[in-house]
């Protein structure tokens, strides 16, 4: 079972990082873009922060991802609750550089082999999942990740996979049969987020919603007021 509690943990809120969607600017701009909006996040309260730059090197990453540990312990809210910051797909720099954890596709590293590895650190950290169907999570929550993503819950229409209200459903089917958090997502709004939560879903994870906002603070507040 996973170490997070899905009574107790709230509403988990967590920025995937894109600097890519960053558009109009060039890639040093885009890292300085960047940084701001992770200060912003971690400042806003957002839980987590997952480093999402698929293209970078392992030494770029680890830069990255040290940087928003630096932002996110040196945000005001870190005194009551840090933000956990998160690397994708690359464990080694996630445990090189301390991070809180590691989000695998079900493409990557099989989780028996980076629970292993893990396990060799002992340290506080946390391995979850995409999944995109009930089997896919069934089995991640069977073999020990700590909380899974599932989606896309409302796709565009390039990406339809599931499609509301399916991809609502399907959560829902999820949501039940495991007993890990299960965050939704893929087009999260805050017009949508509450018809997740209604779901059963424990938290979201967003690019956009996150990355767009124009007031990270009231956009936060506004999910913290959603009840399922």
């Amino acid at each position: 079972m996973s170490r997070l509690n899905n009574s107790s943990s709230g509403l988990l809120l967590c920025y995937v990082t894109d600097r890519r969607g960053l558009s109009g600017i060039d890639s040093l701009e885009a890292q300085e873009t960047l940084g701001q909006k992770i200060a912003t996040a971690a400042a806003a309260g957002v839980d987590w922060l997952q480093i999402r730059e698929k293209d970078l090197s392992a030494r770029a990453c680890g830069s990255l991802t040290r940087k928003a540990l630096q932002l996110a312990a040196r945000s005001p809210a870190s005194n009551h609750r840090p933000t956990r910051v998160l690397v994708n797909d690359r464990l080694d720099v996630a445990l090189s550089e301390h991070a809180g954890g590691v989000h695998l596709a079900e493409t990557s590293l099989p989780l028996p082999e980076a629970k292993r590895l893990v396990k060799a650190q002992s340290l506080d950290f946390l391995i979850g999942i995409s999944c995109h169907s009930l089997e896919a999570a069934r089995s991640a929550a069977s073999g020990g990740a700590d909380y899974l993503f599932f989606g896309p819950i409302f796709p565009t229409p390039s990406k339809a996979a599931f499609g509301a209200p399916h991809g609502l459903e399907r959560l829902g089917e999820v949501c039940r049969a495991v007993s890990i958090p299960v965050l939704a997502i893929g087009g999260i709004t805050l017009a949508n987020a509450s018809a997740c939560l209604a779901a059963g879903t424990s938290g979201i994870a967003a690019i956009r919603l996150f990355q767009e906002a124009l007031d990270m603070t009231s956009l936060v507040q506004s999910l913290r007021k959603l009840t399922r």
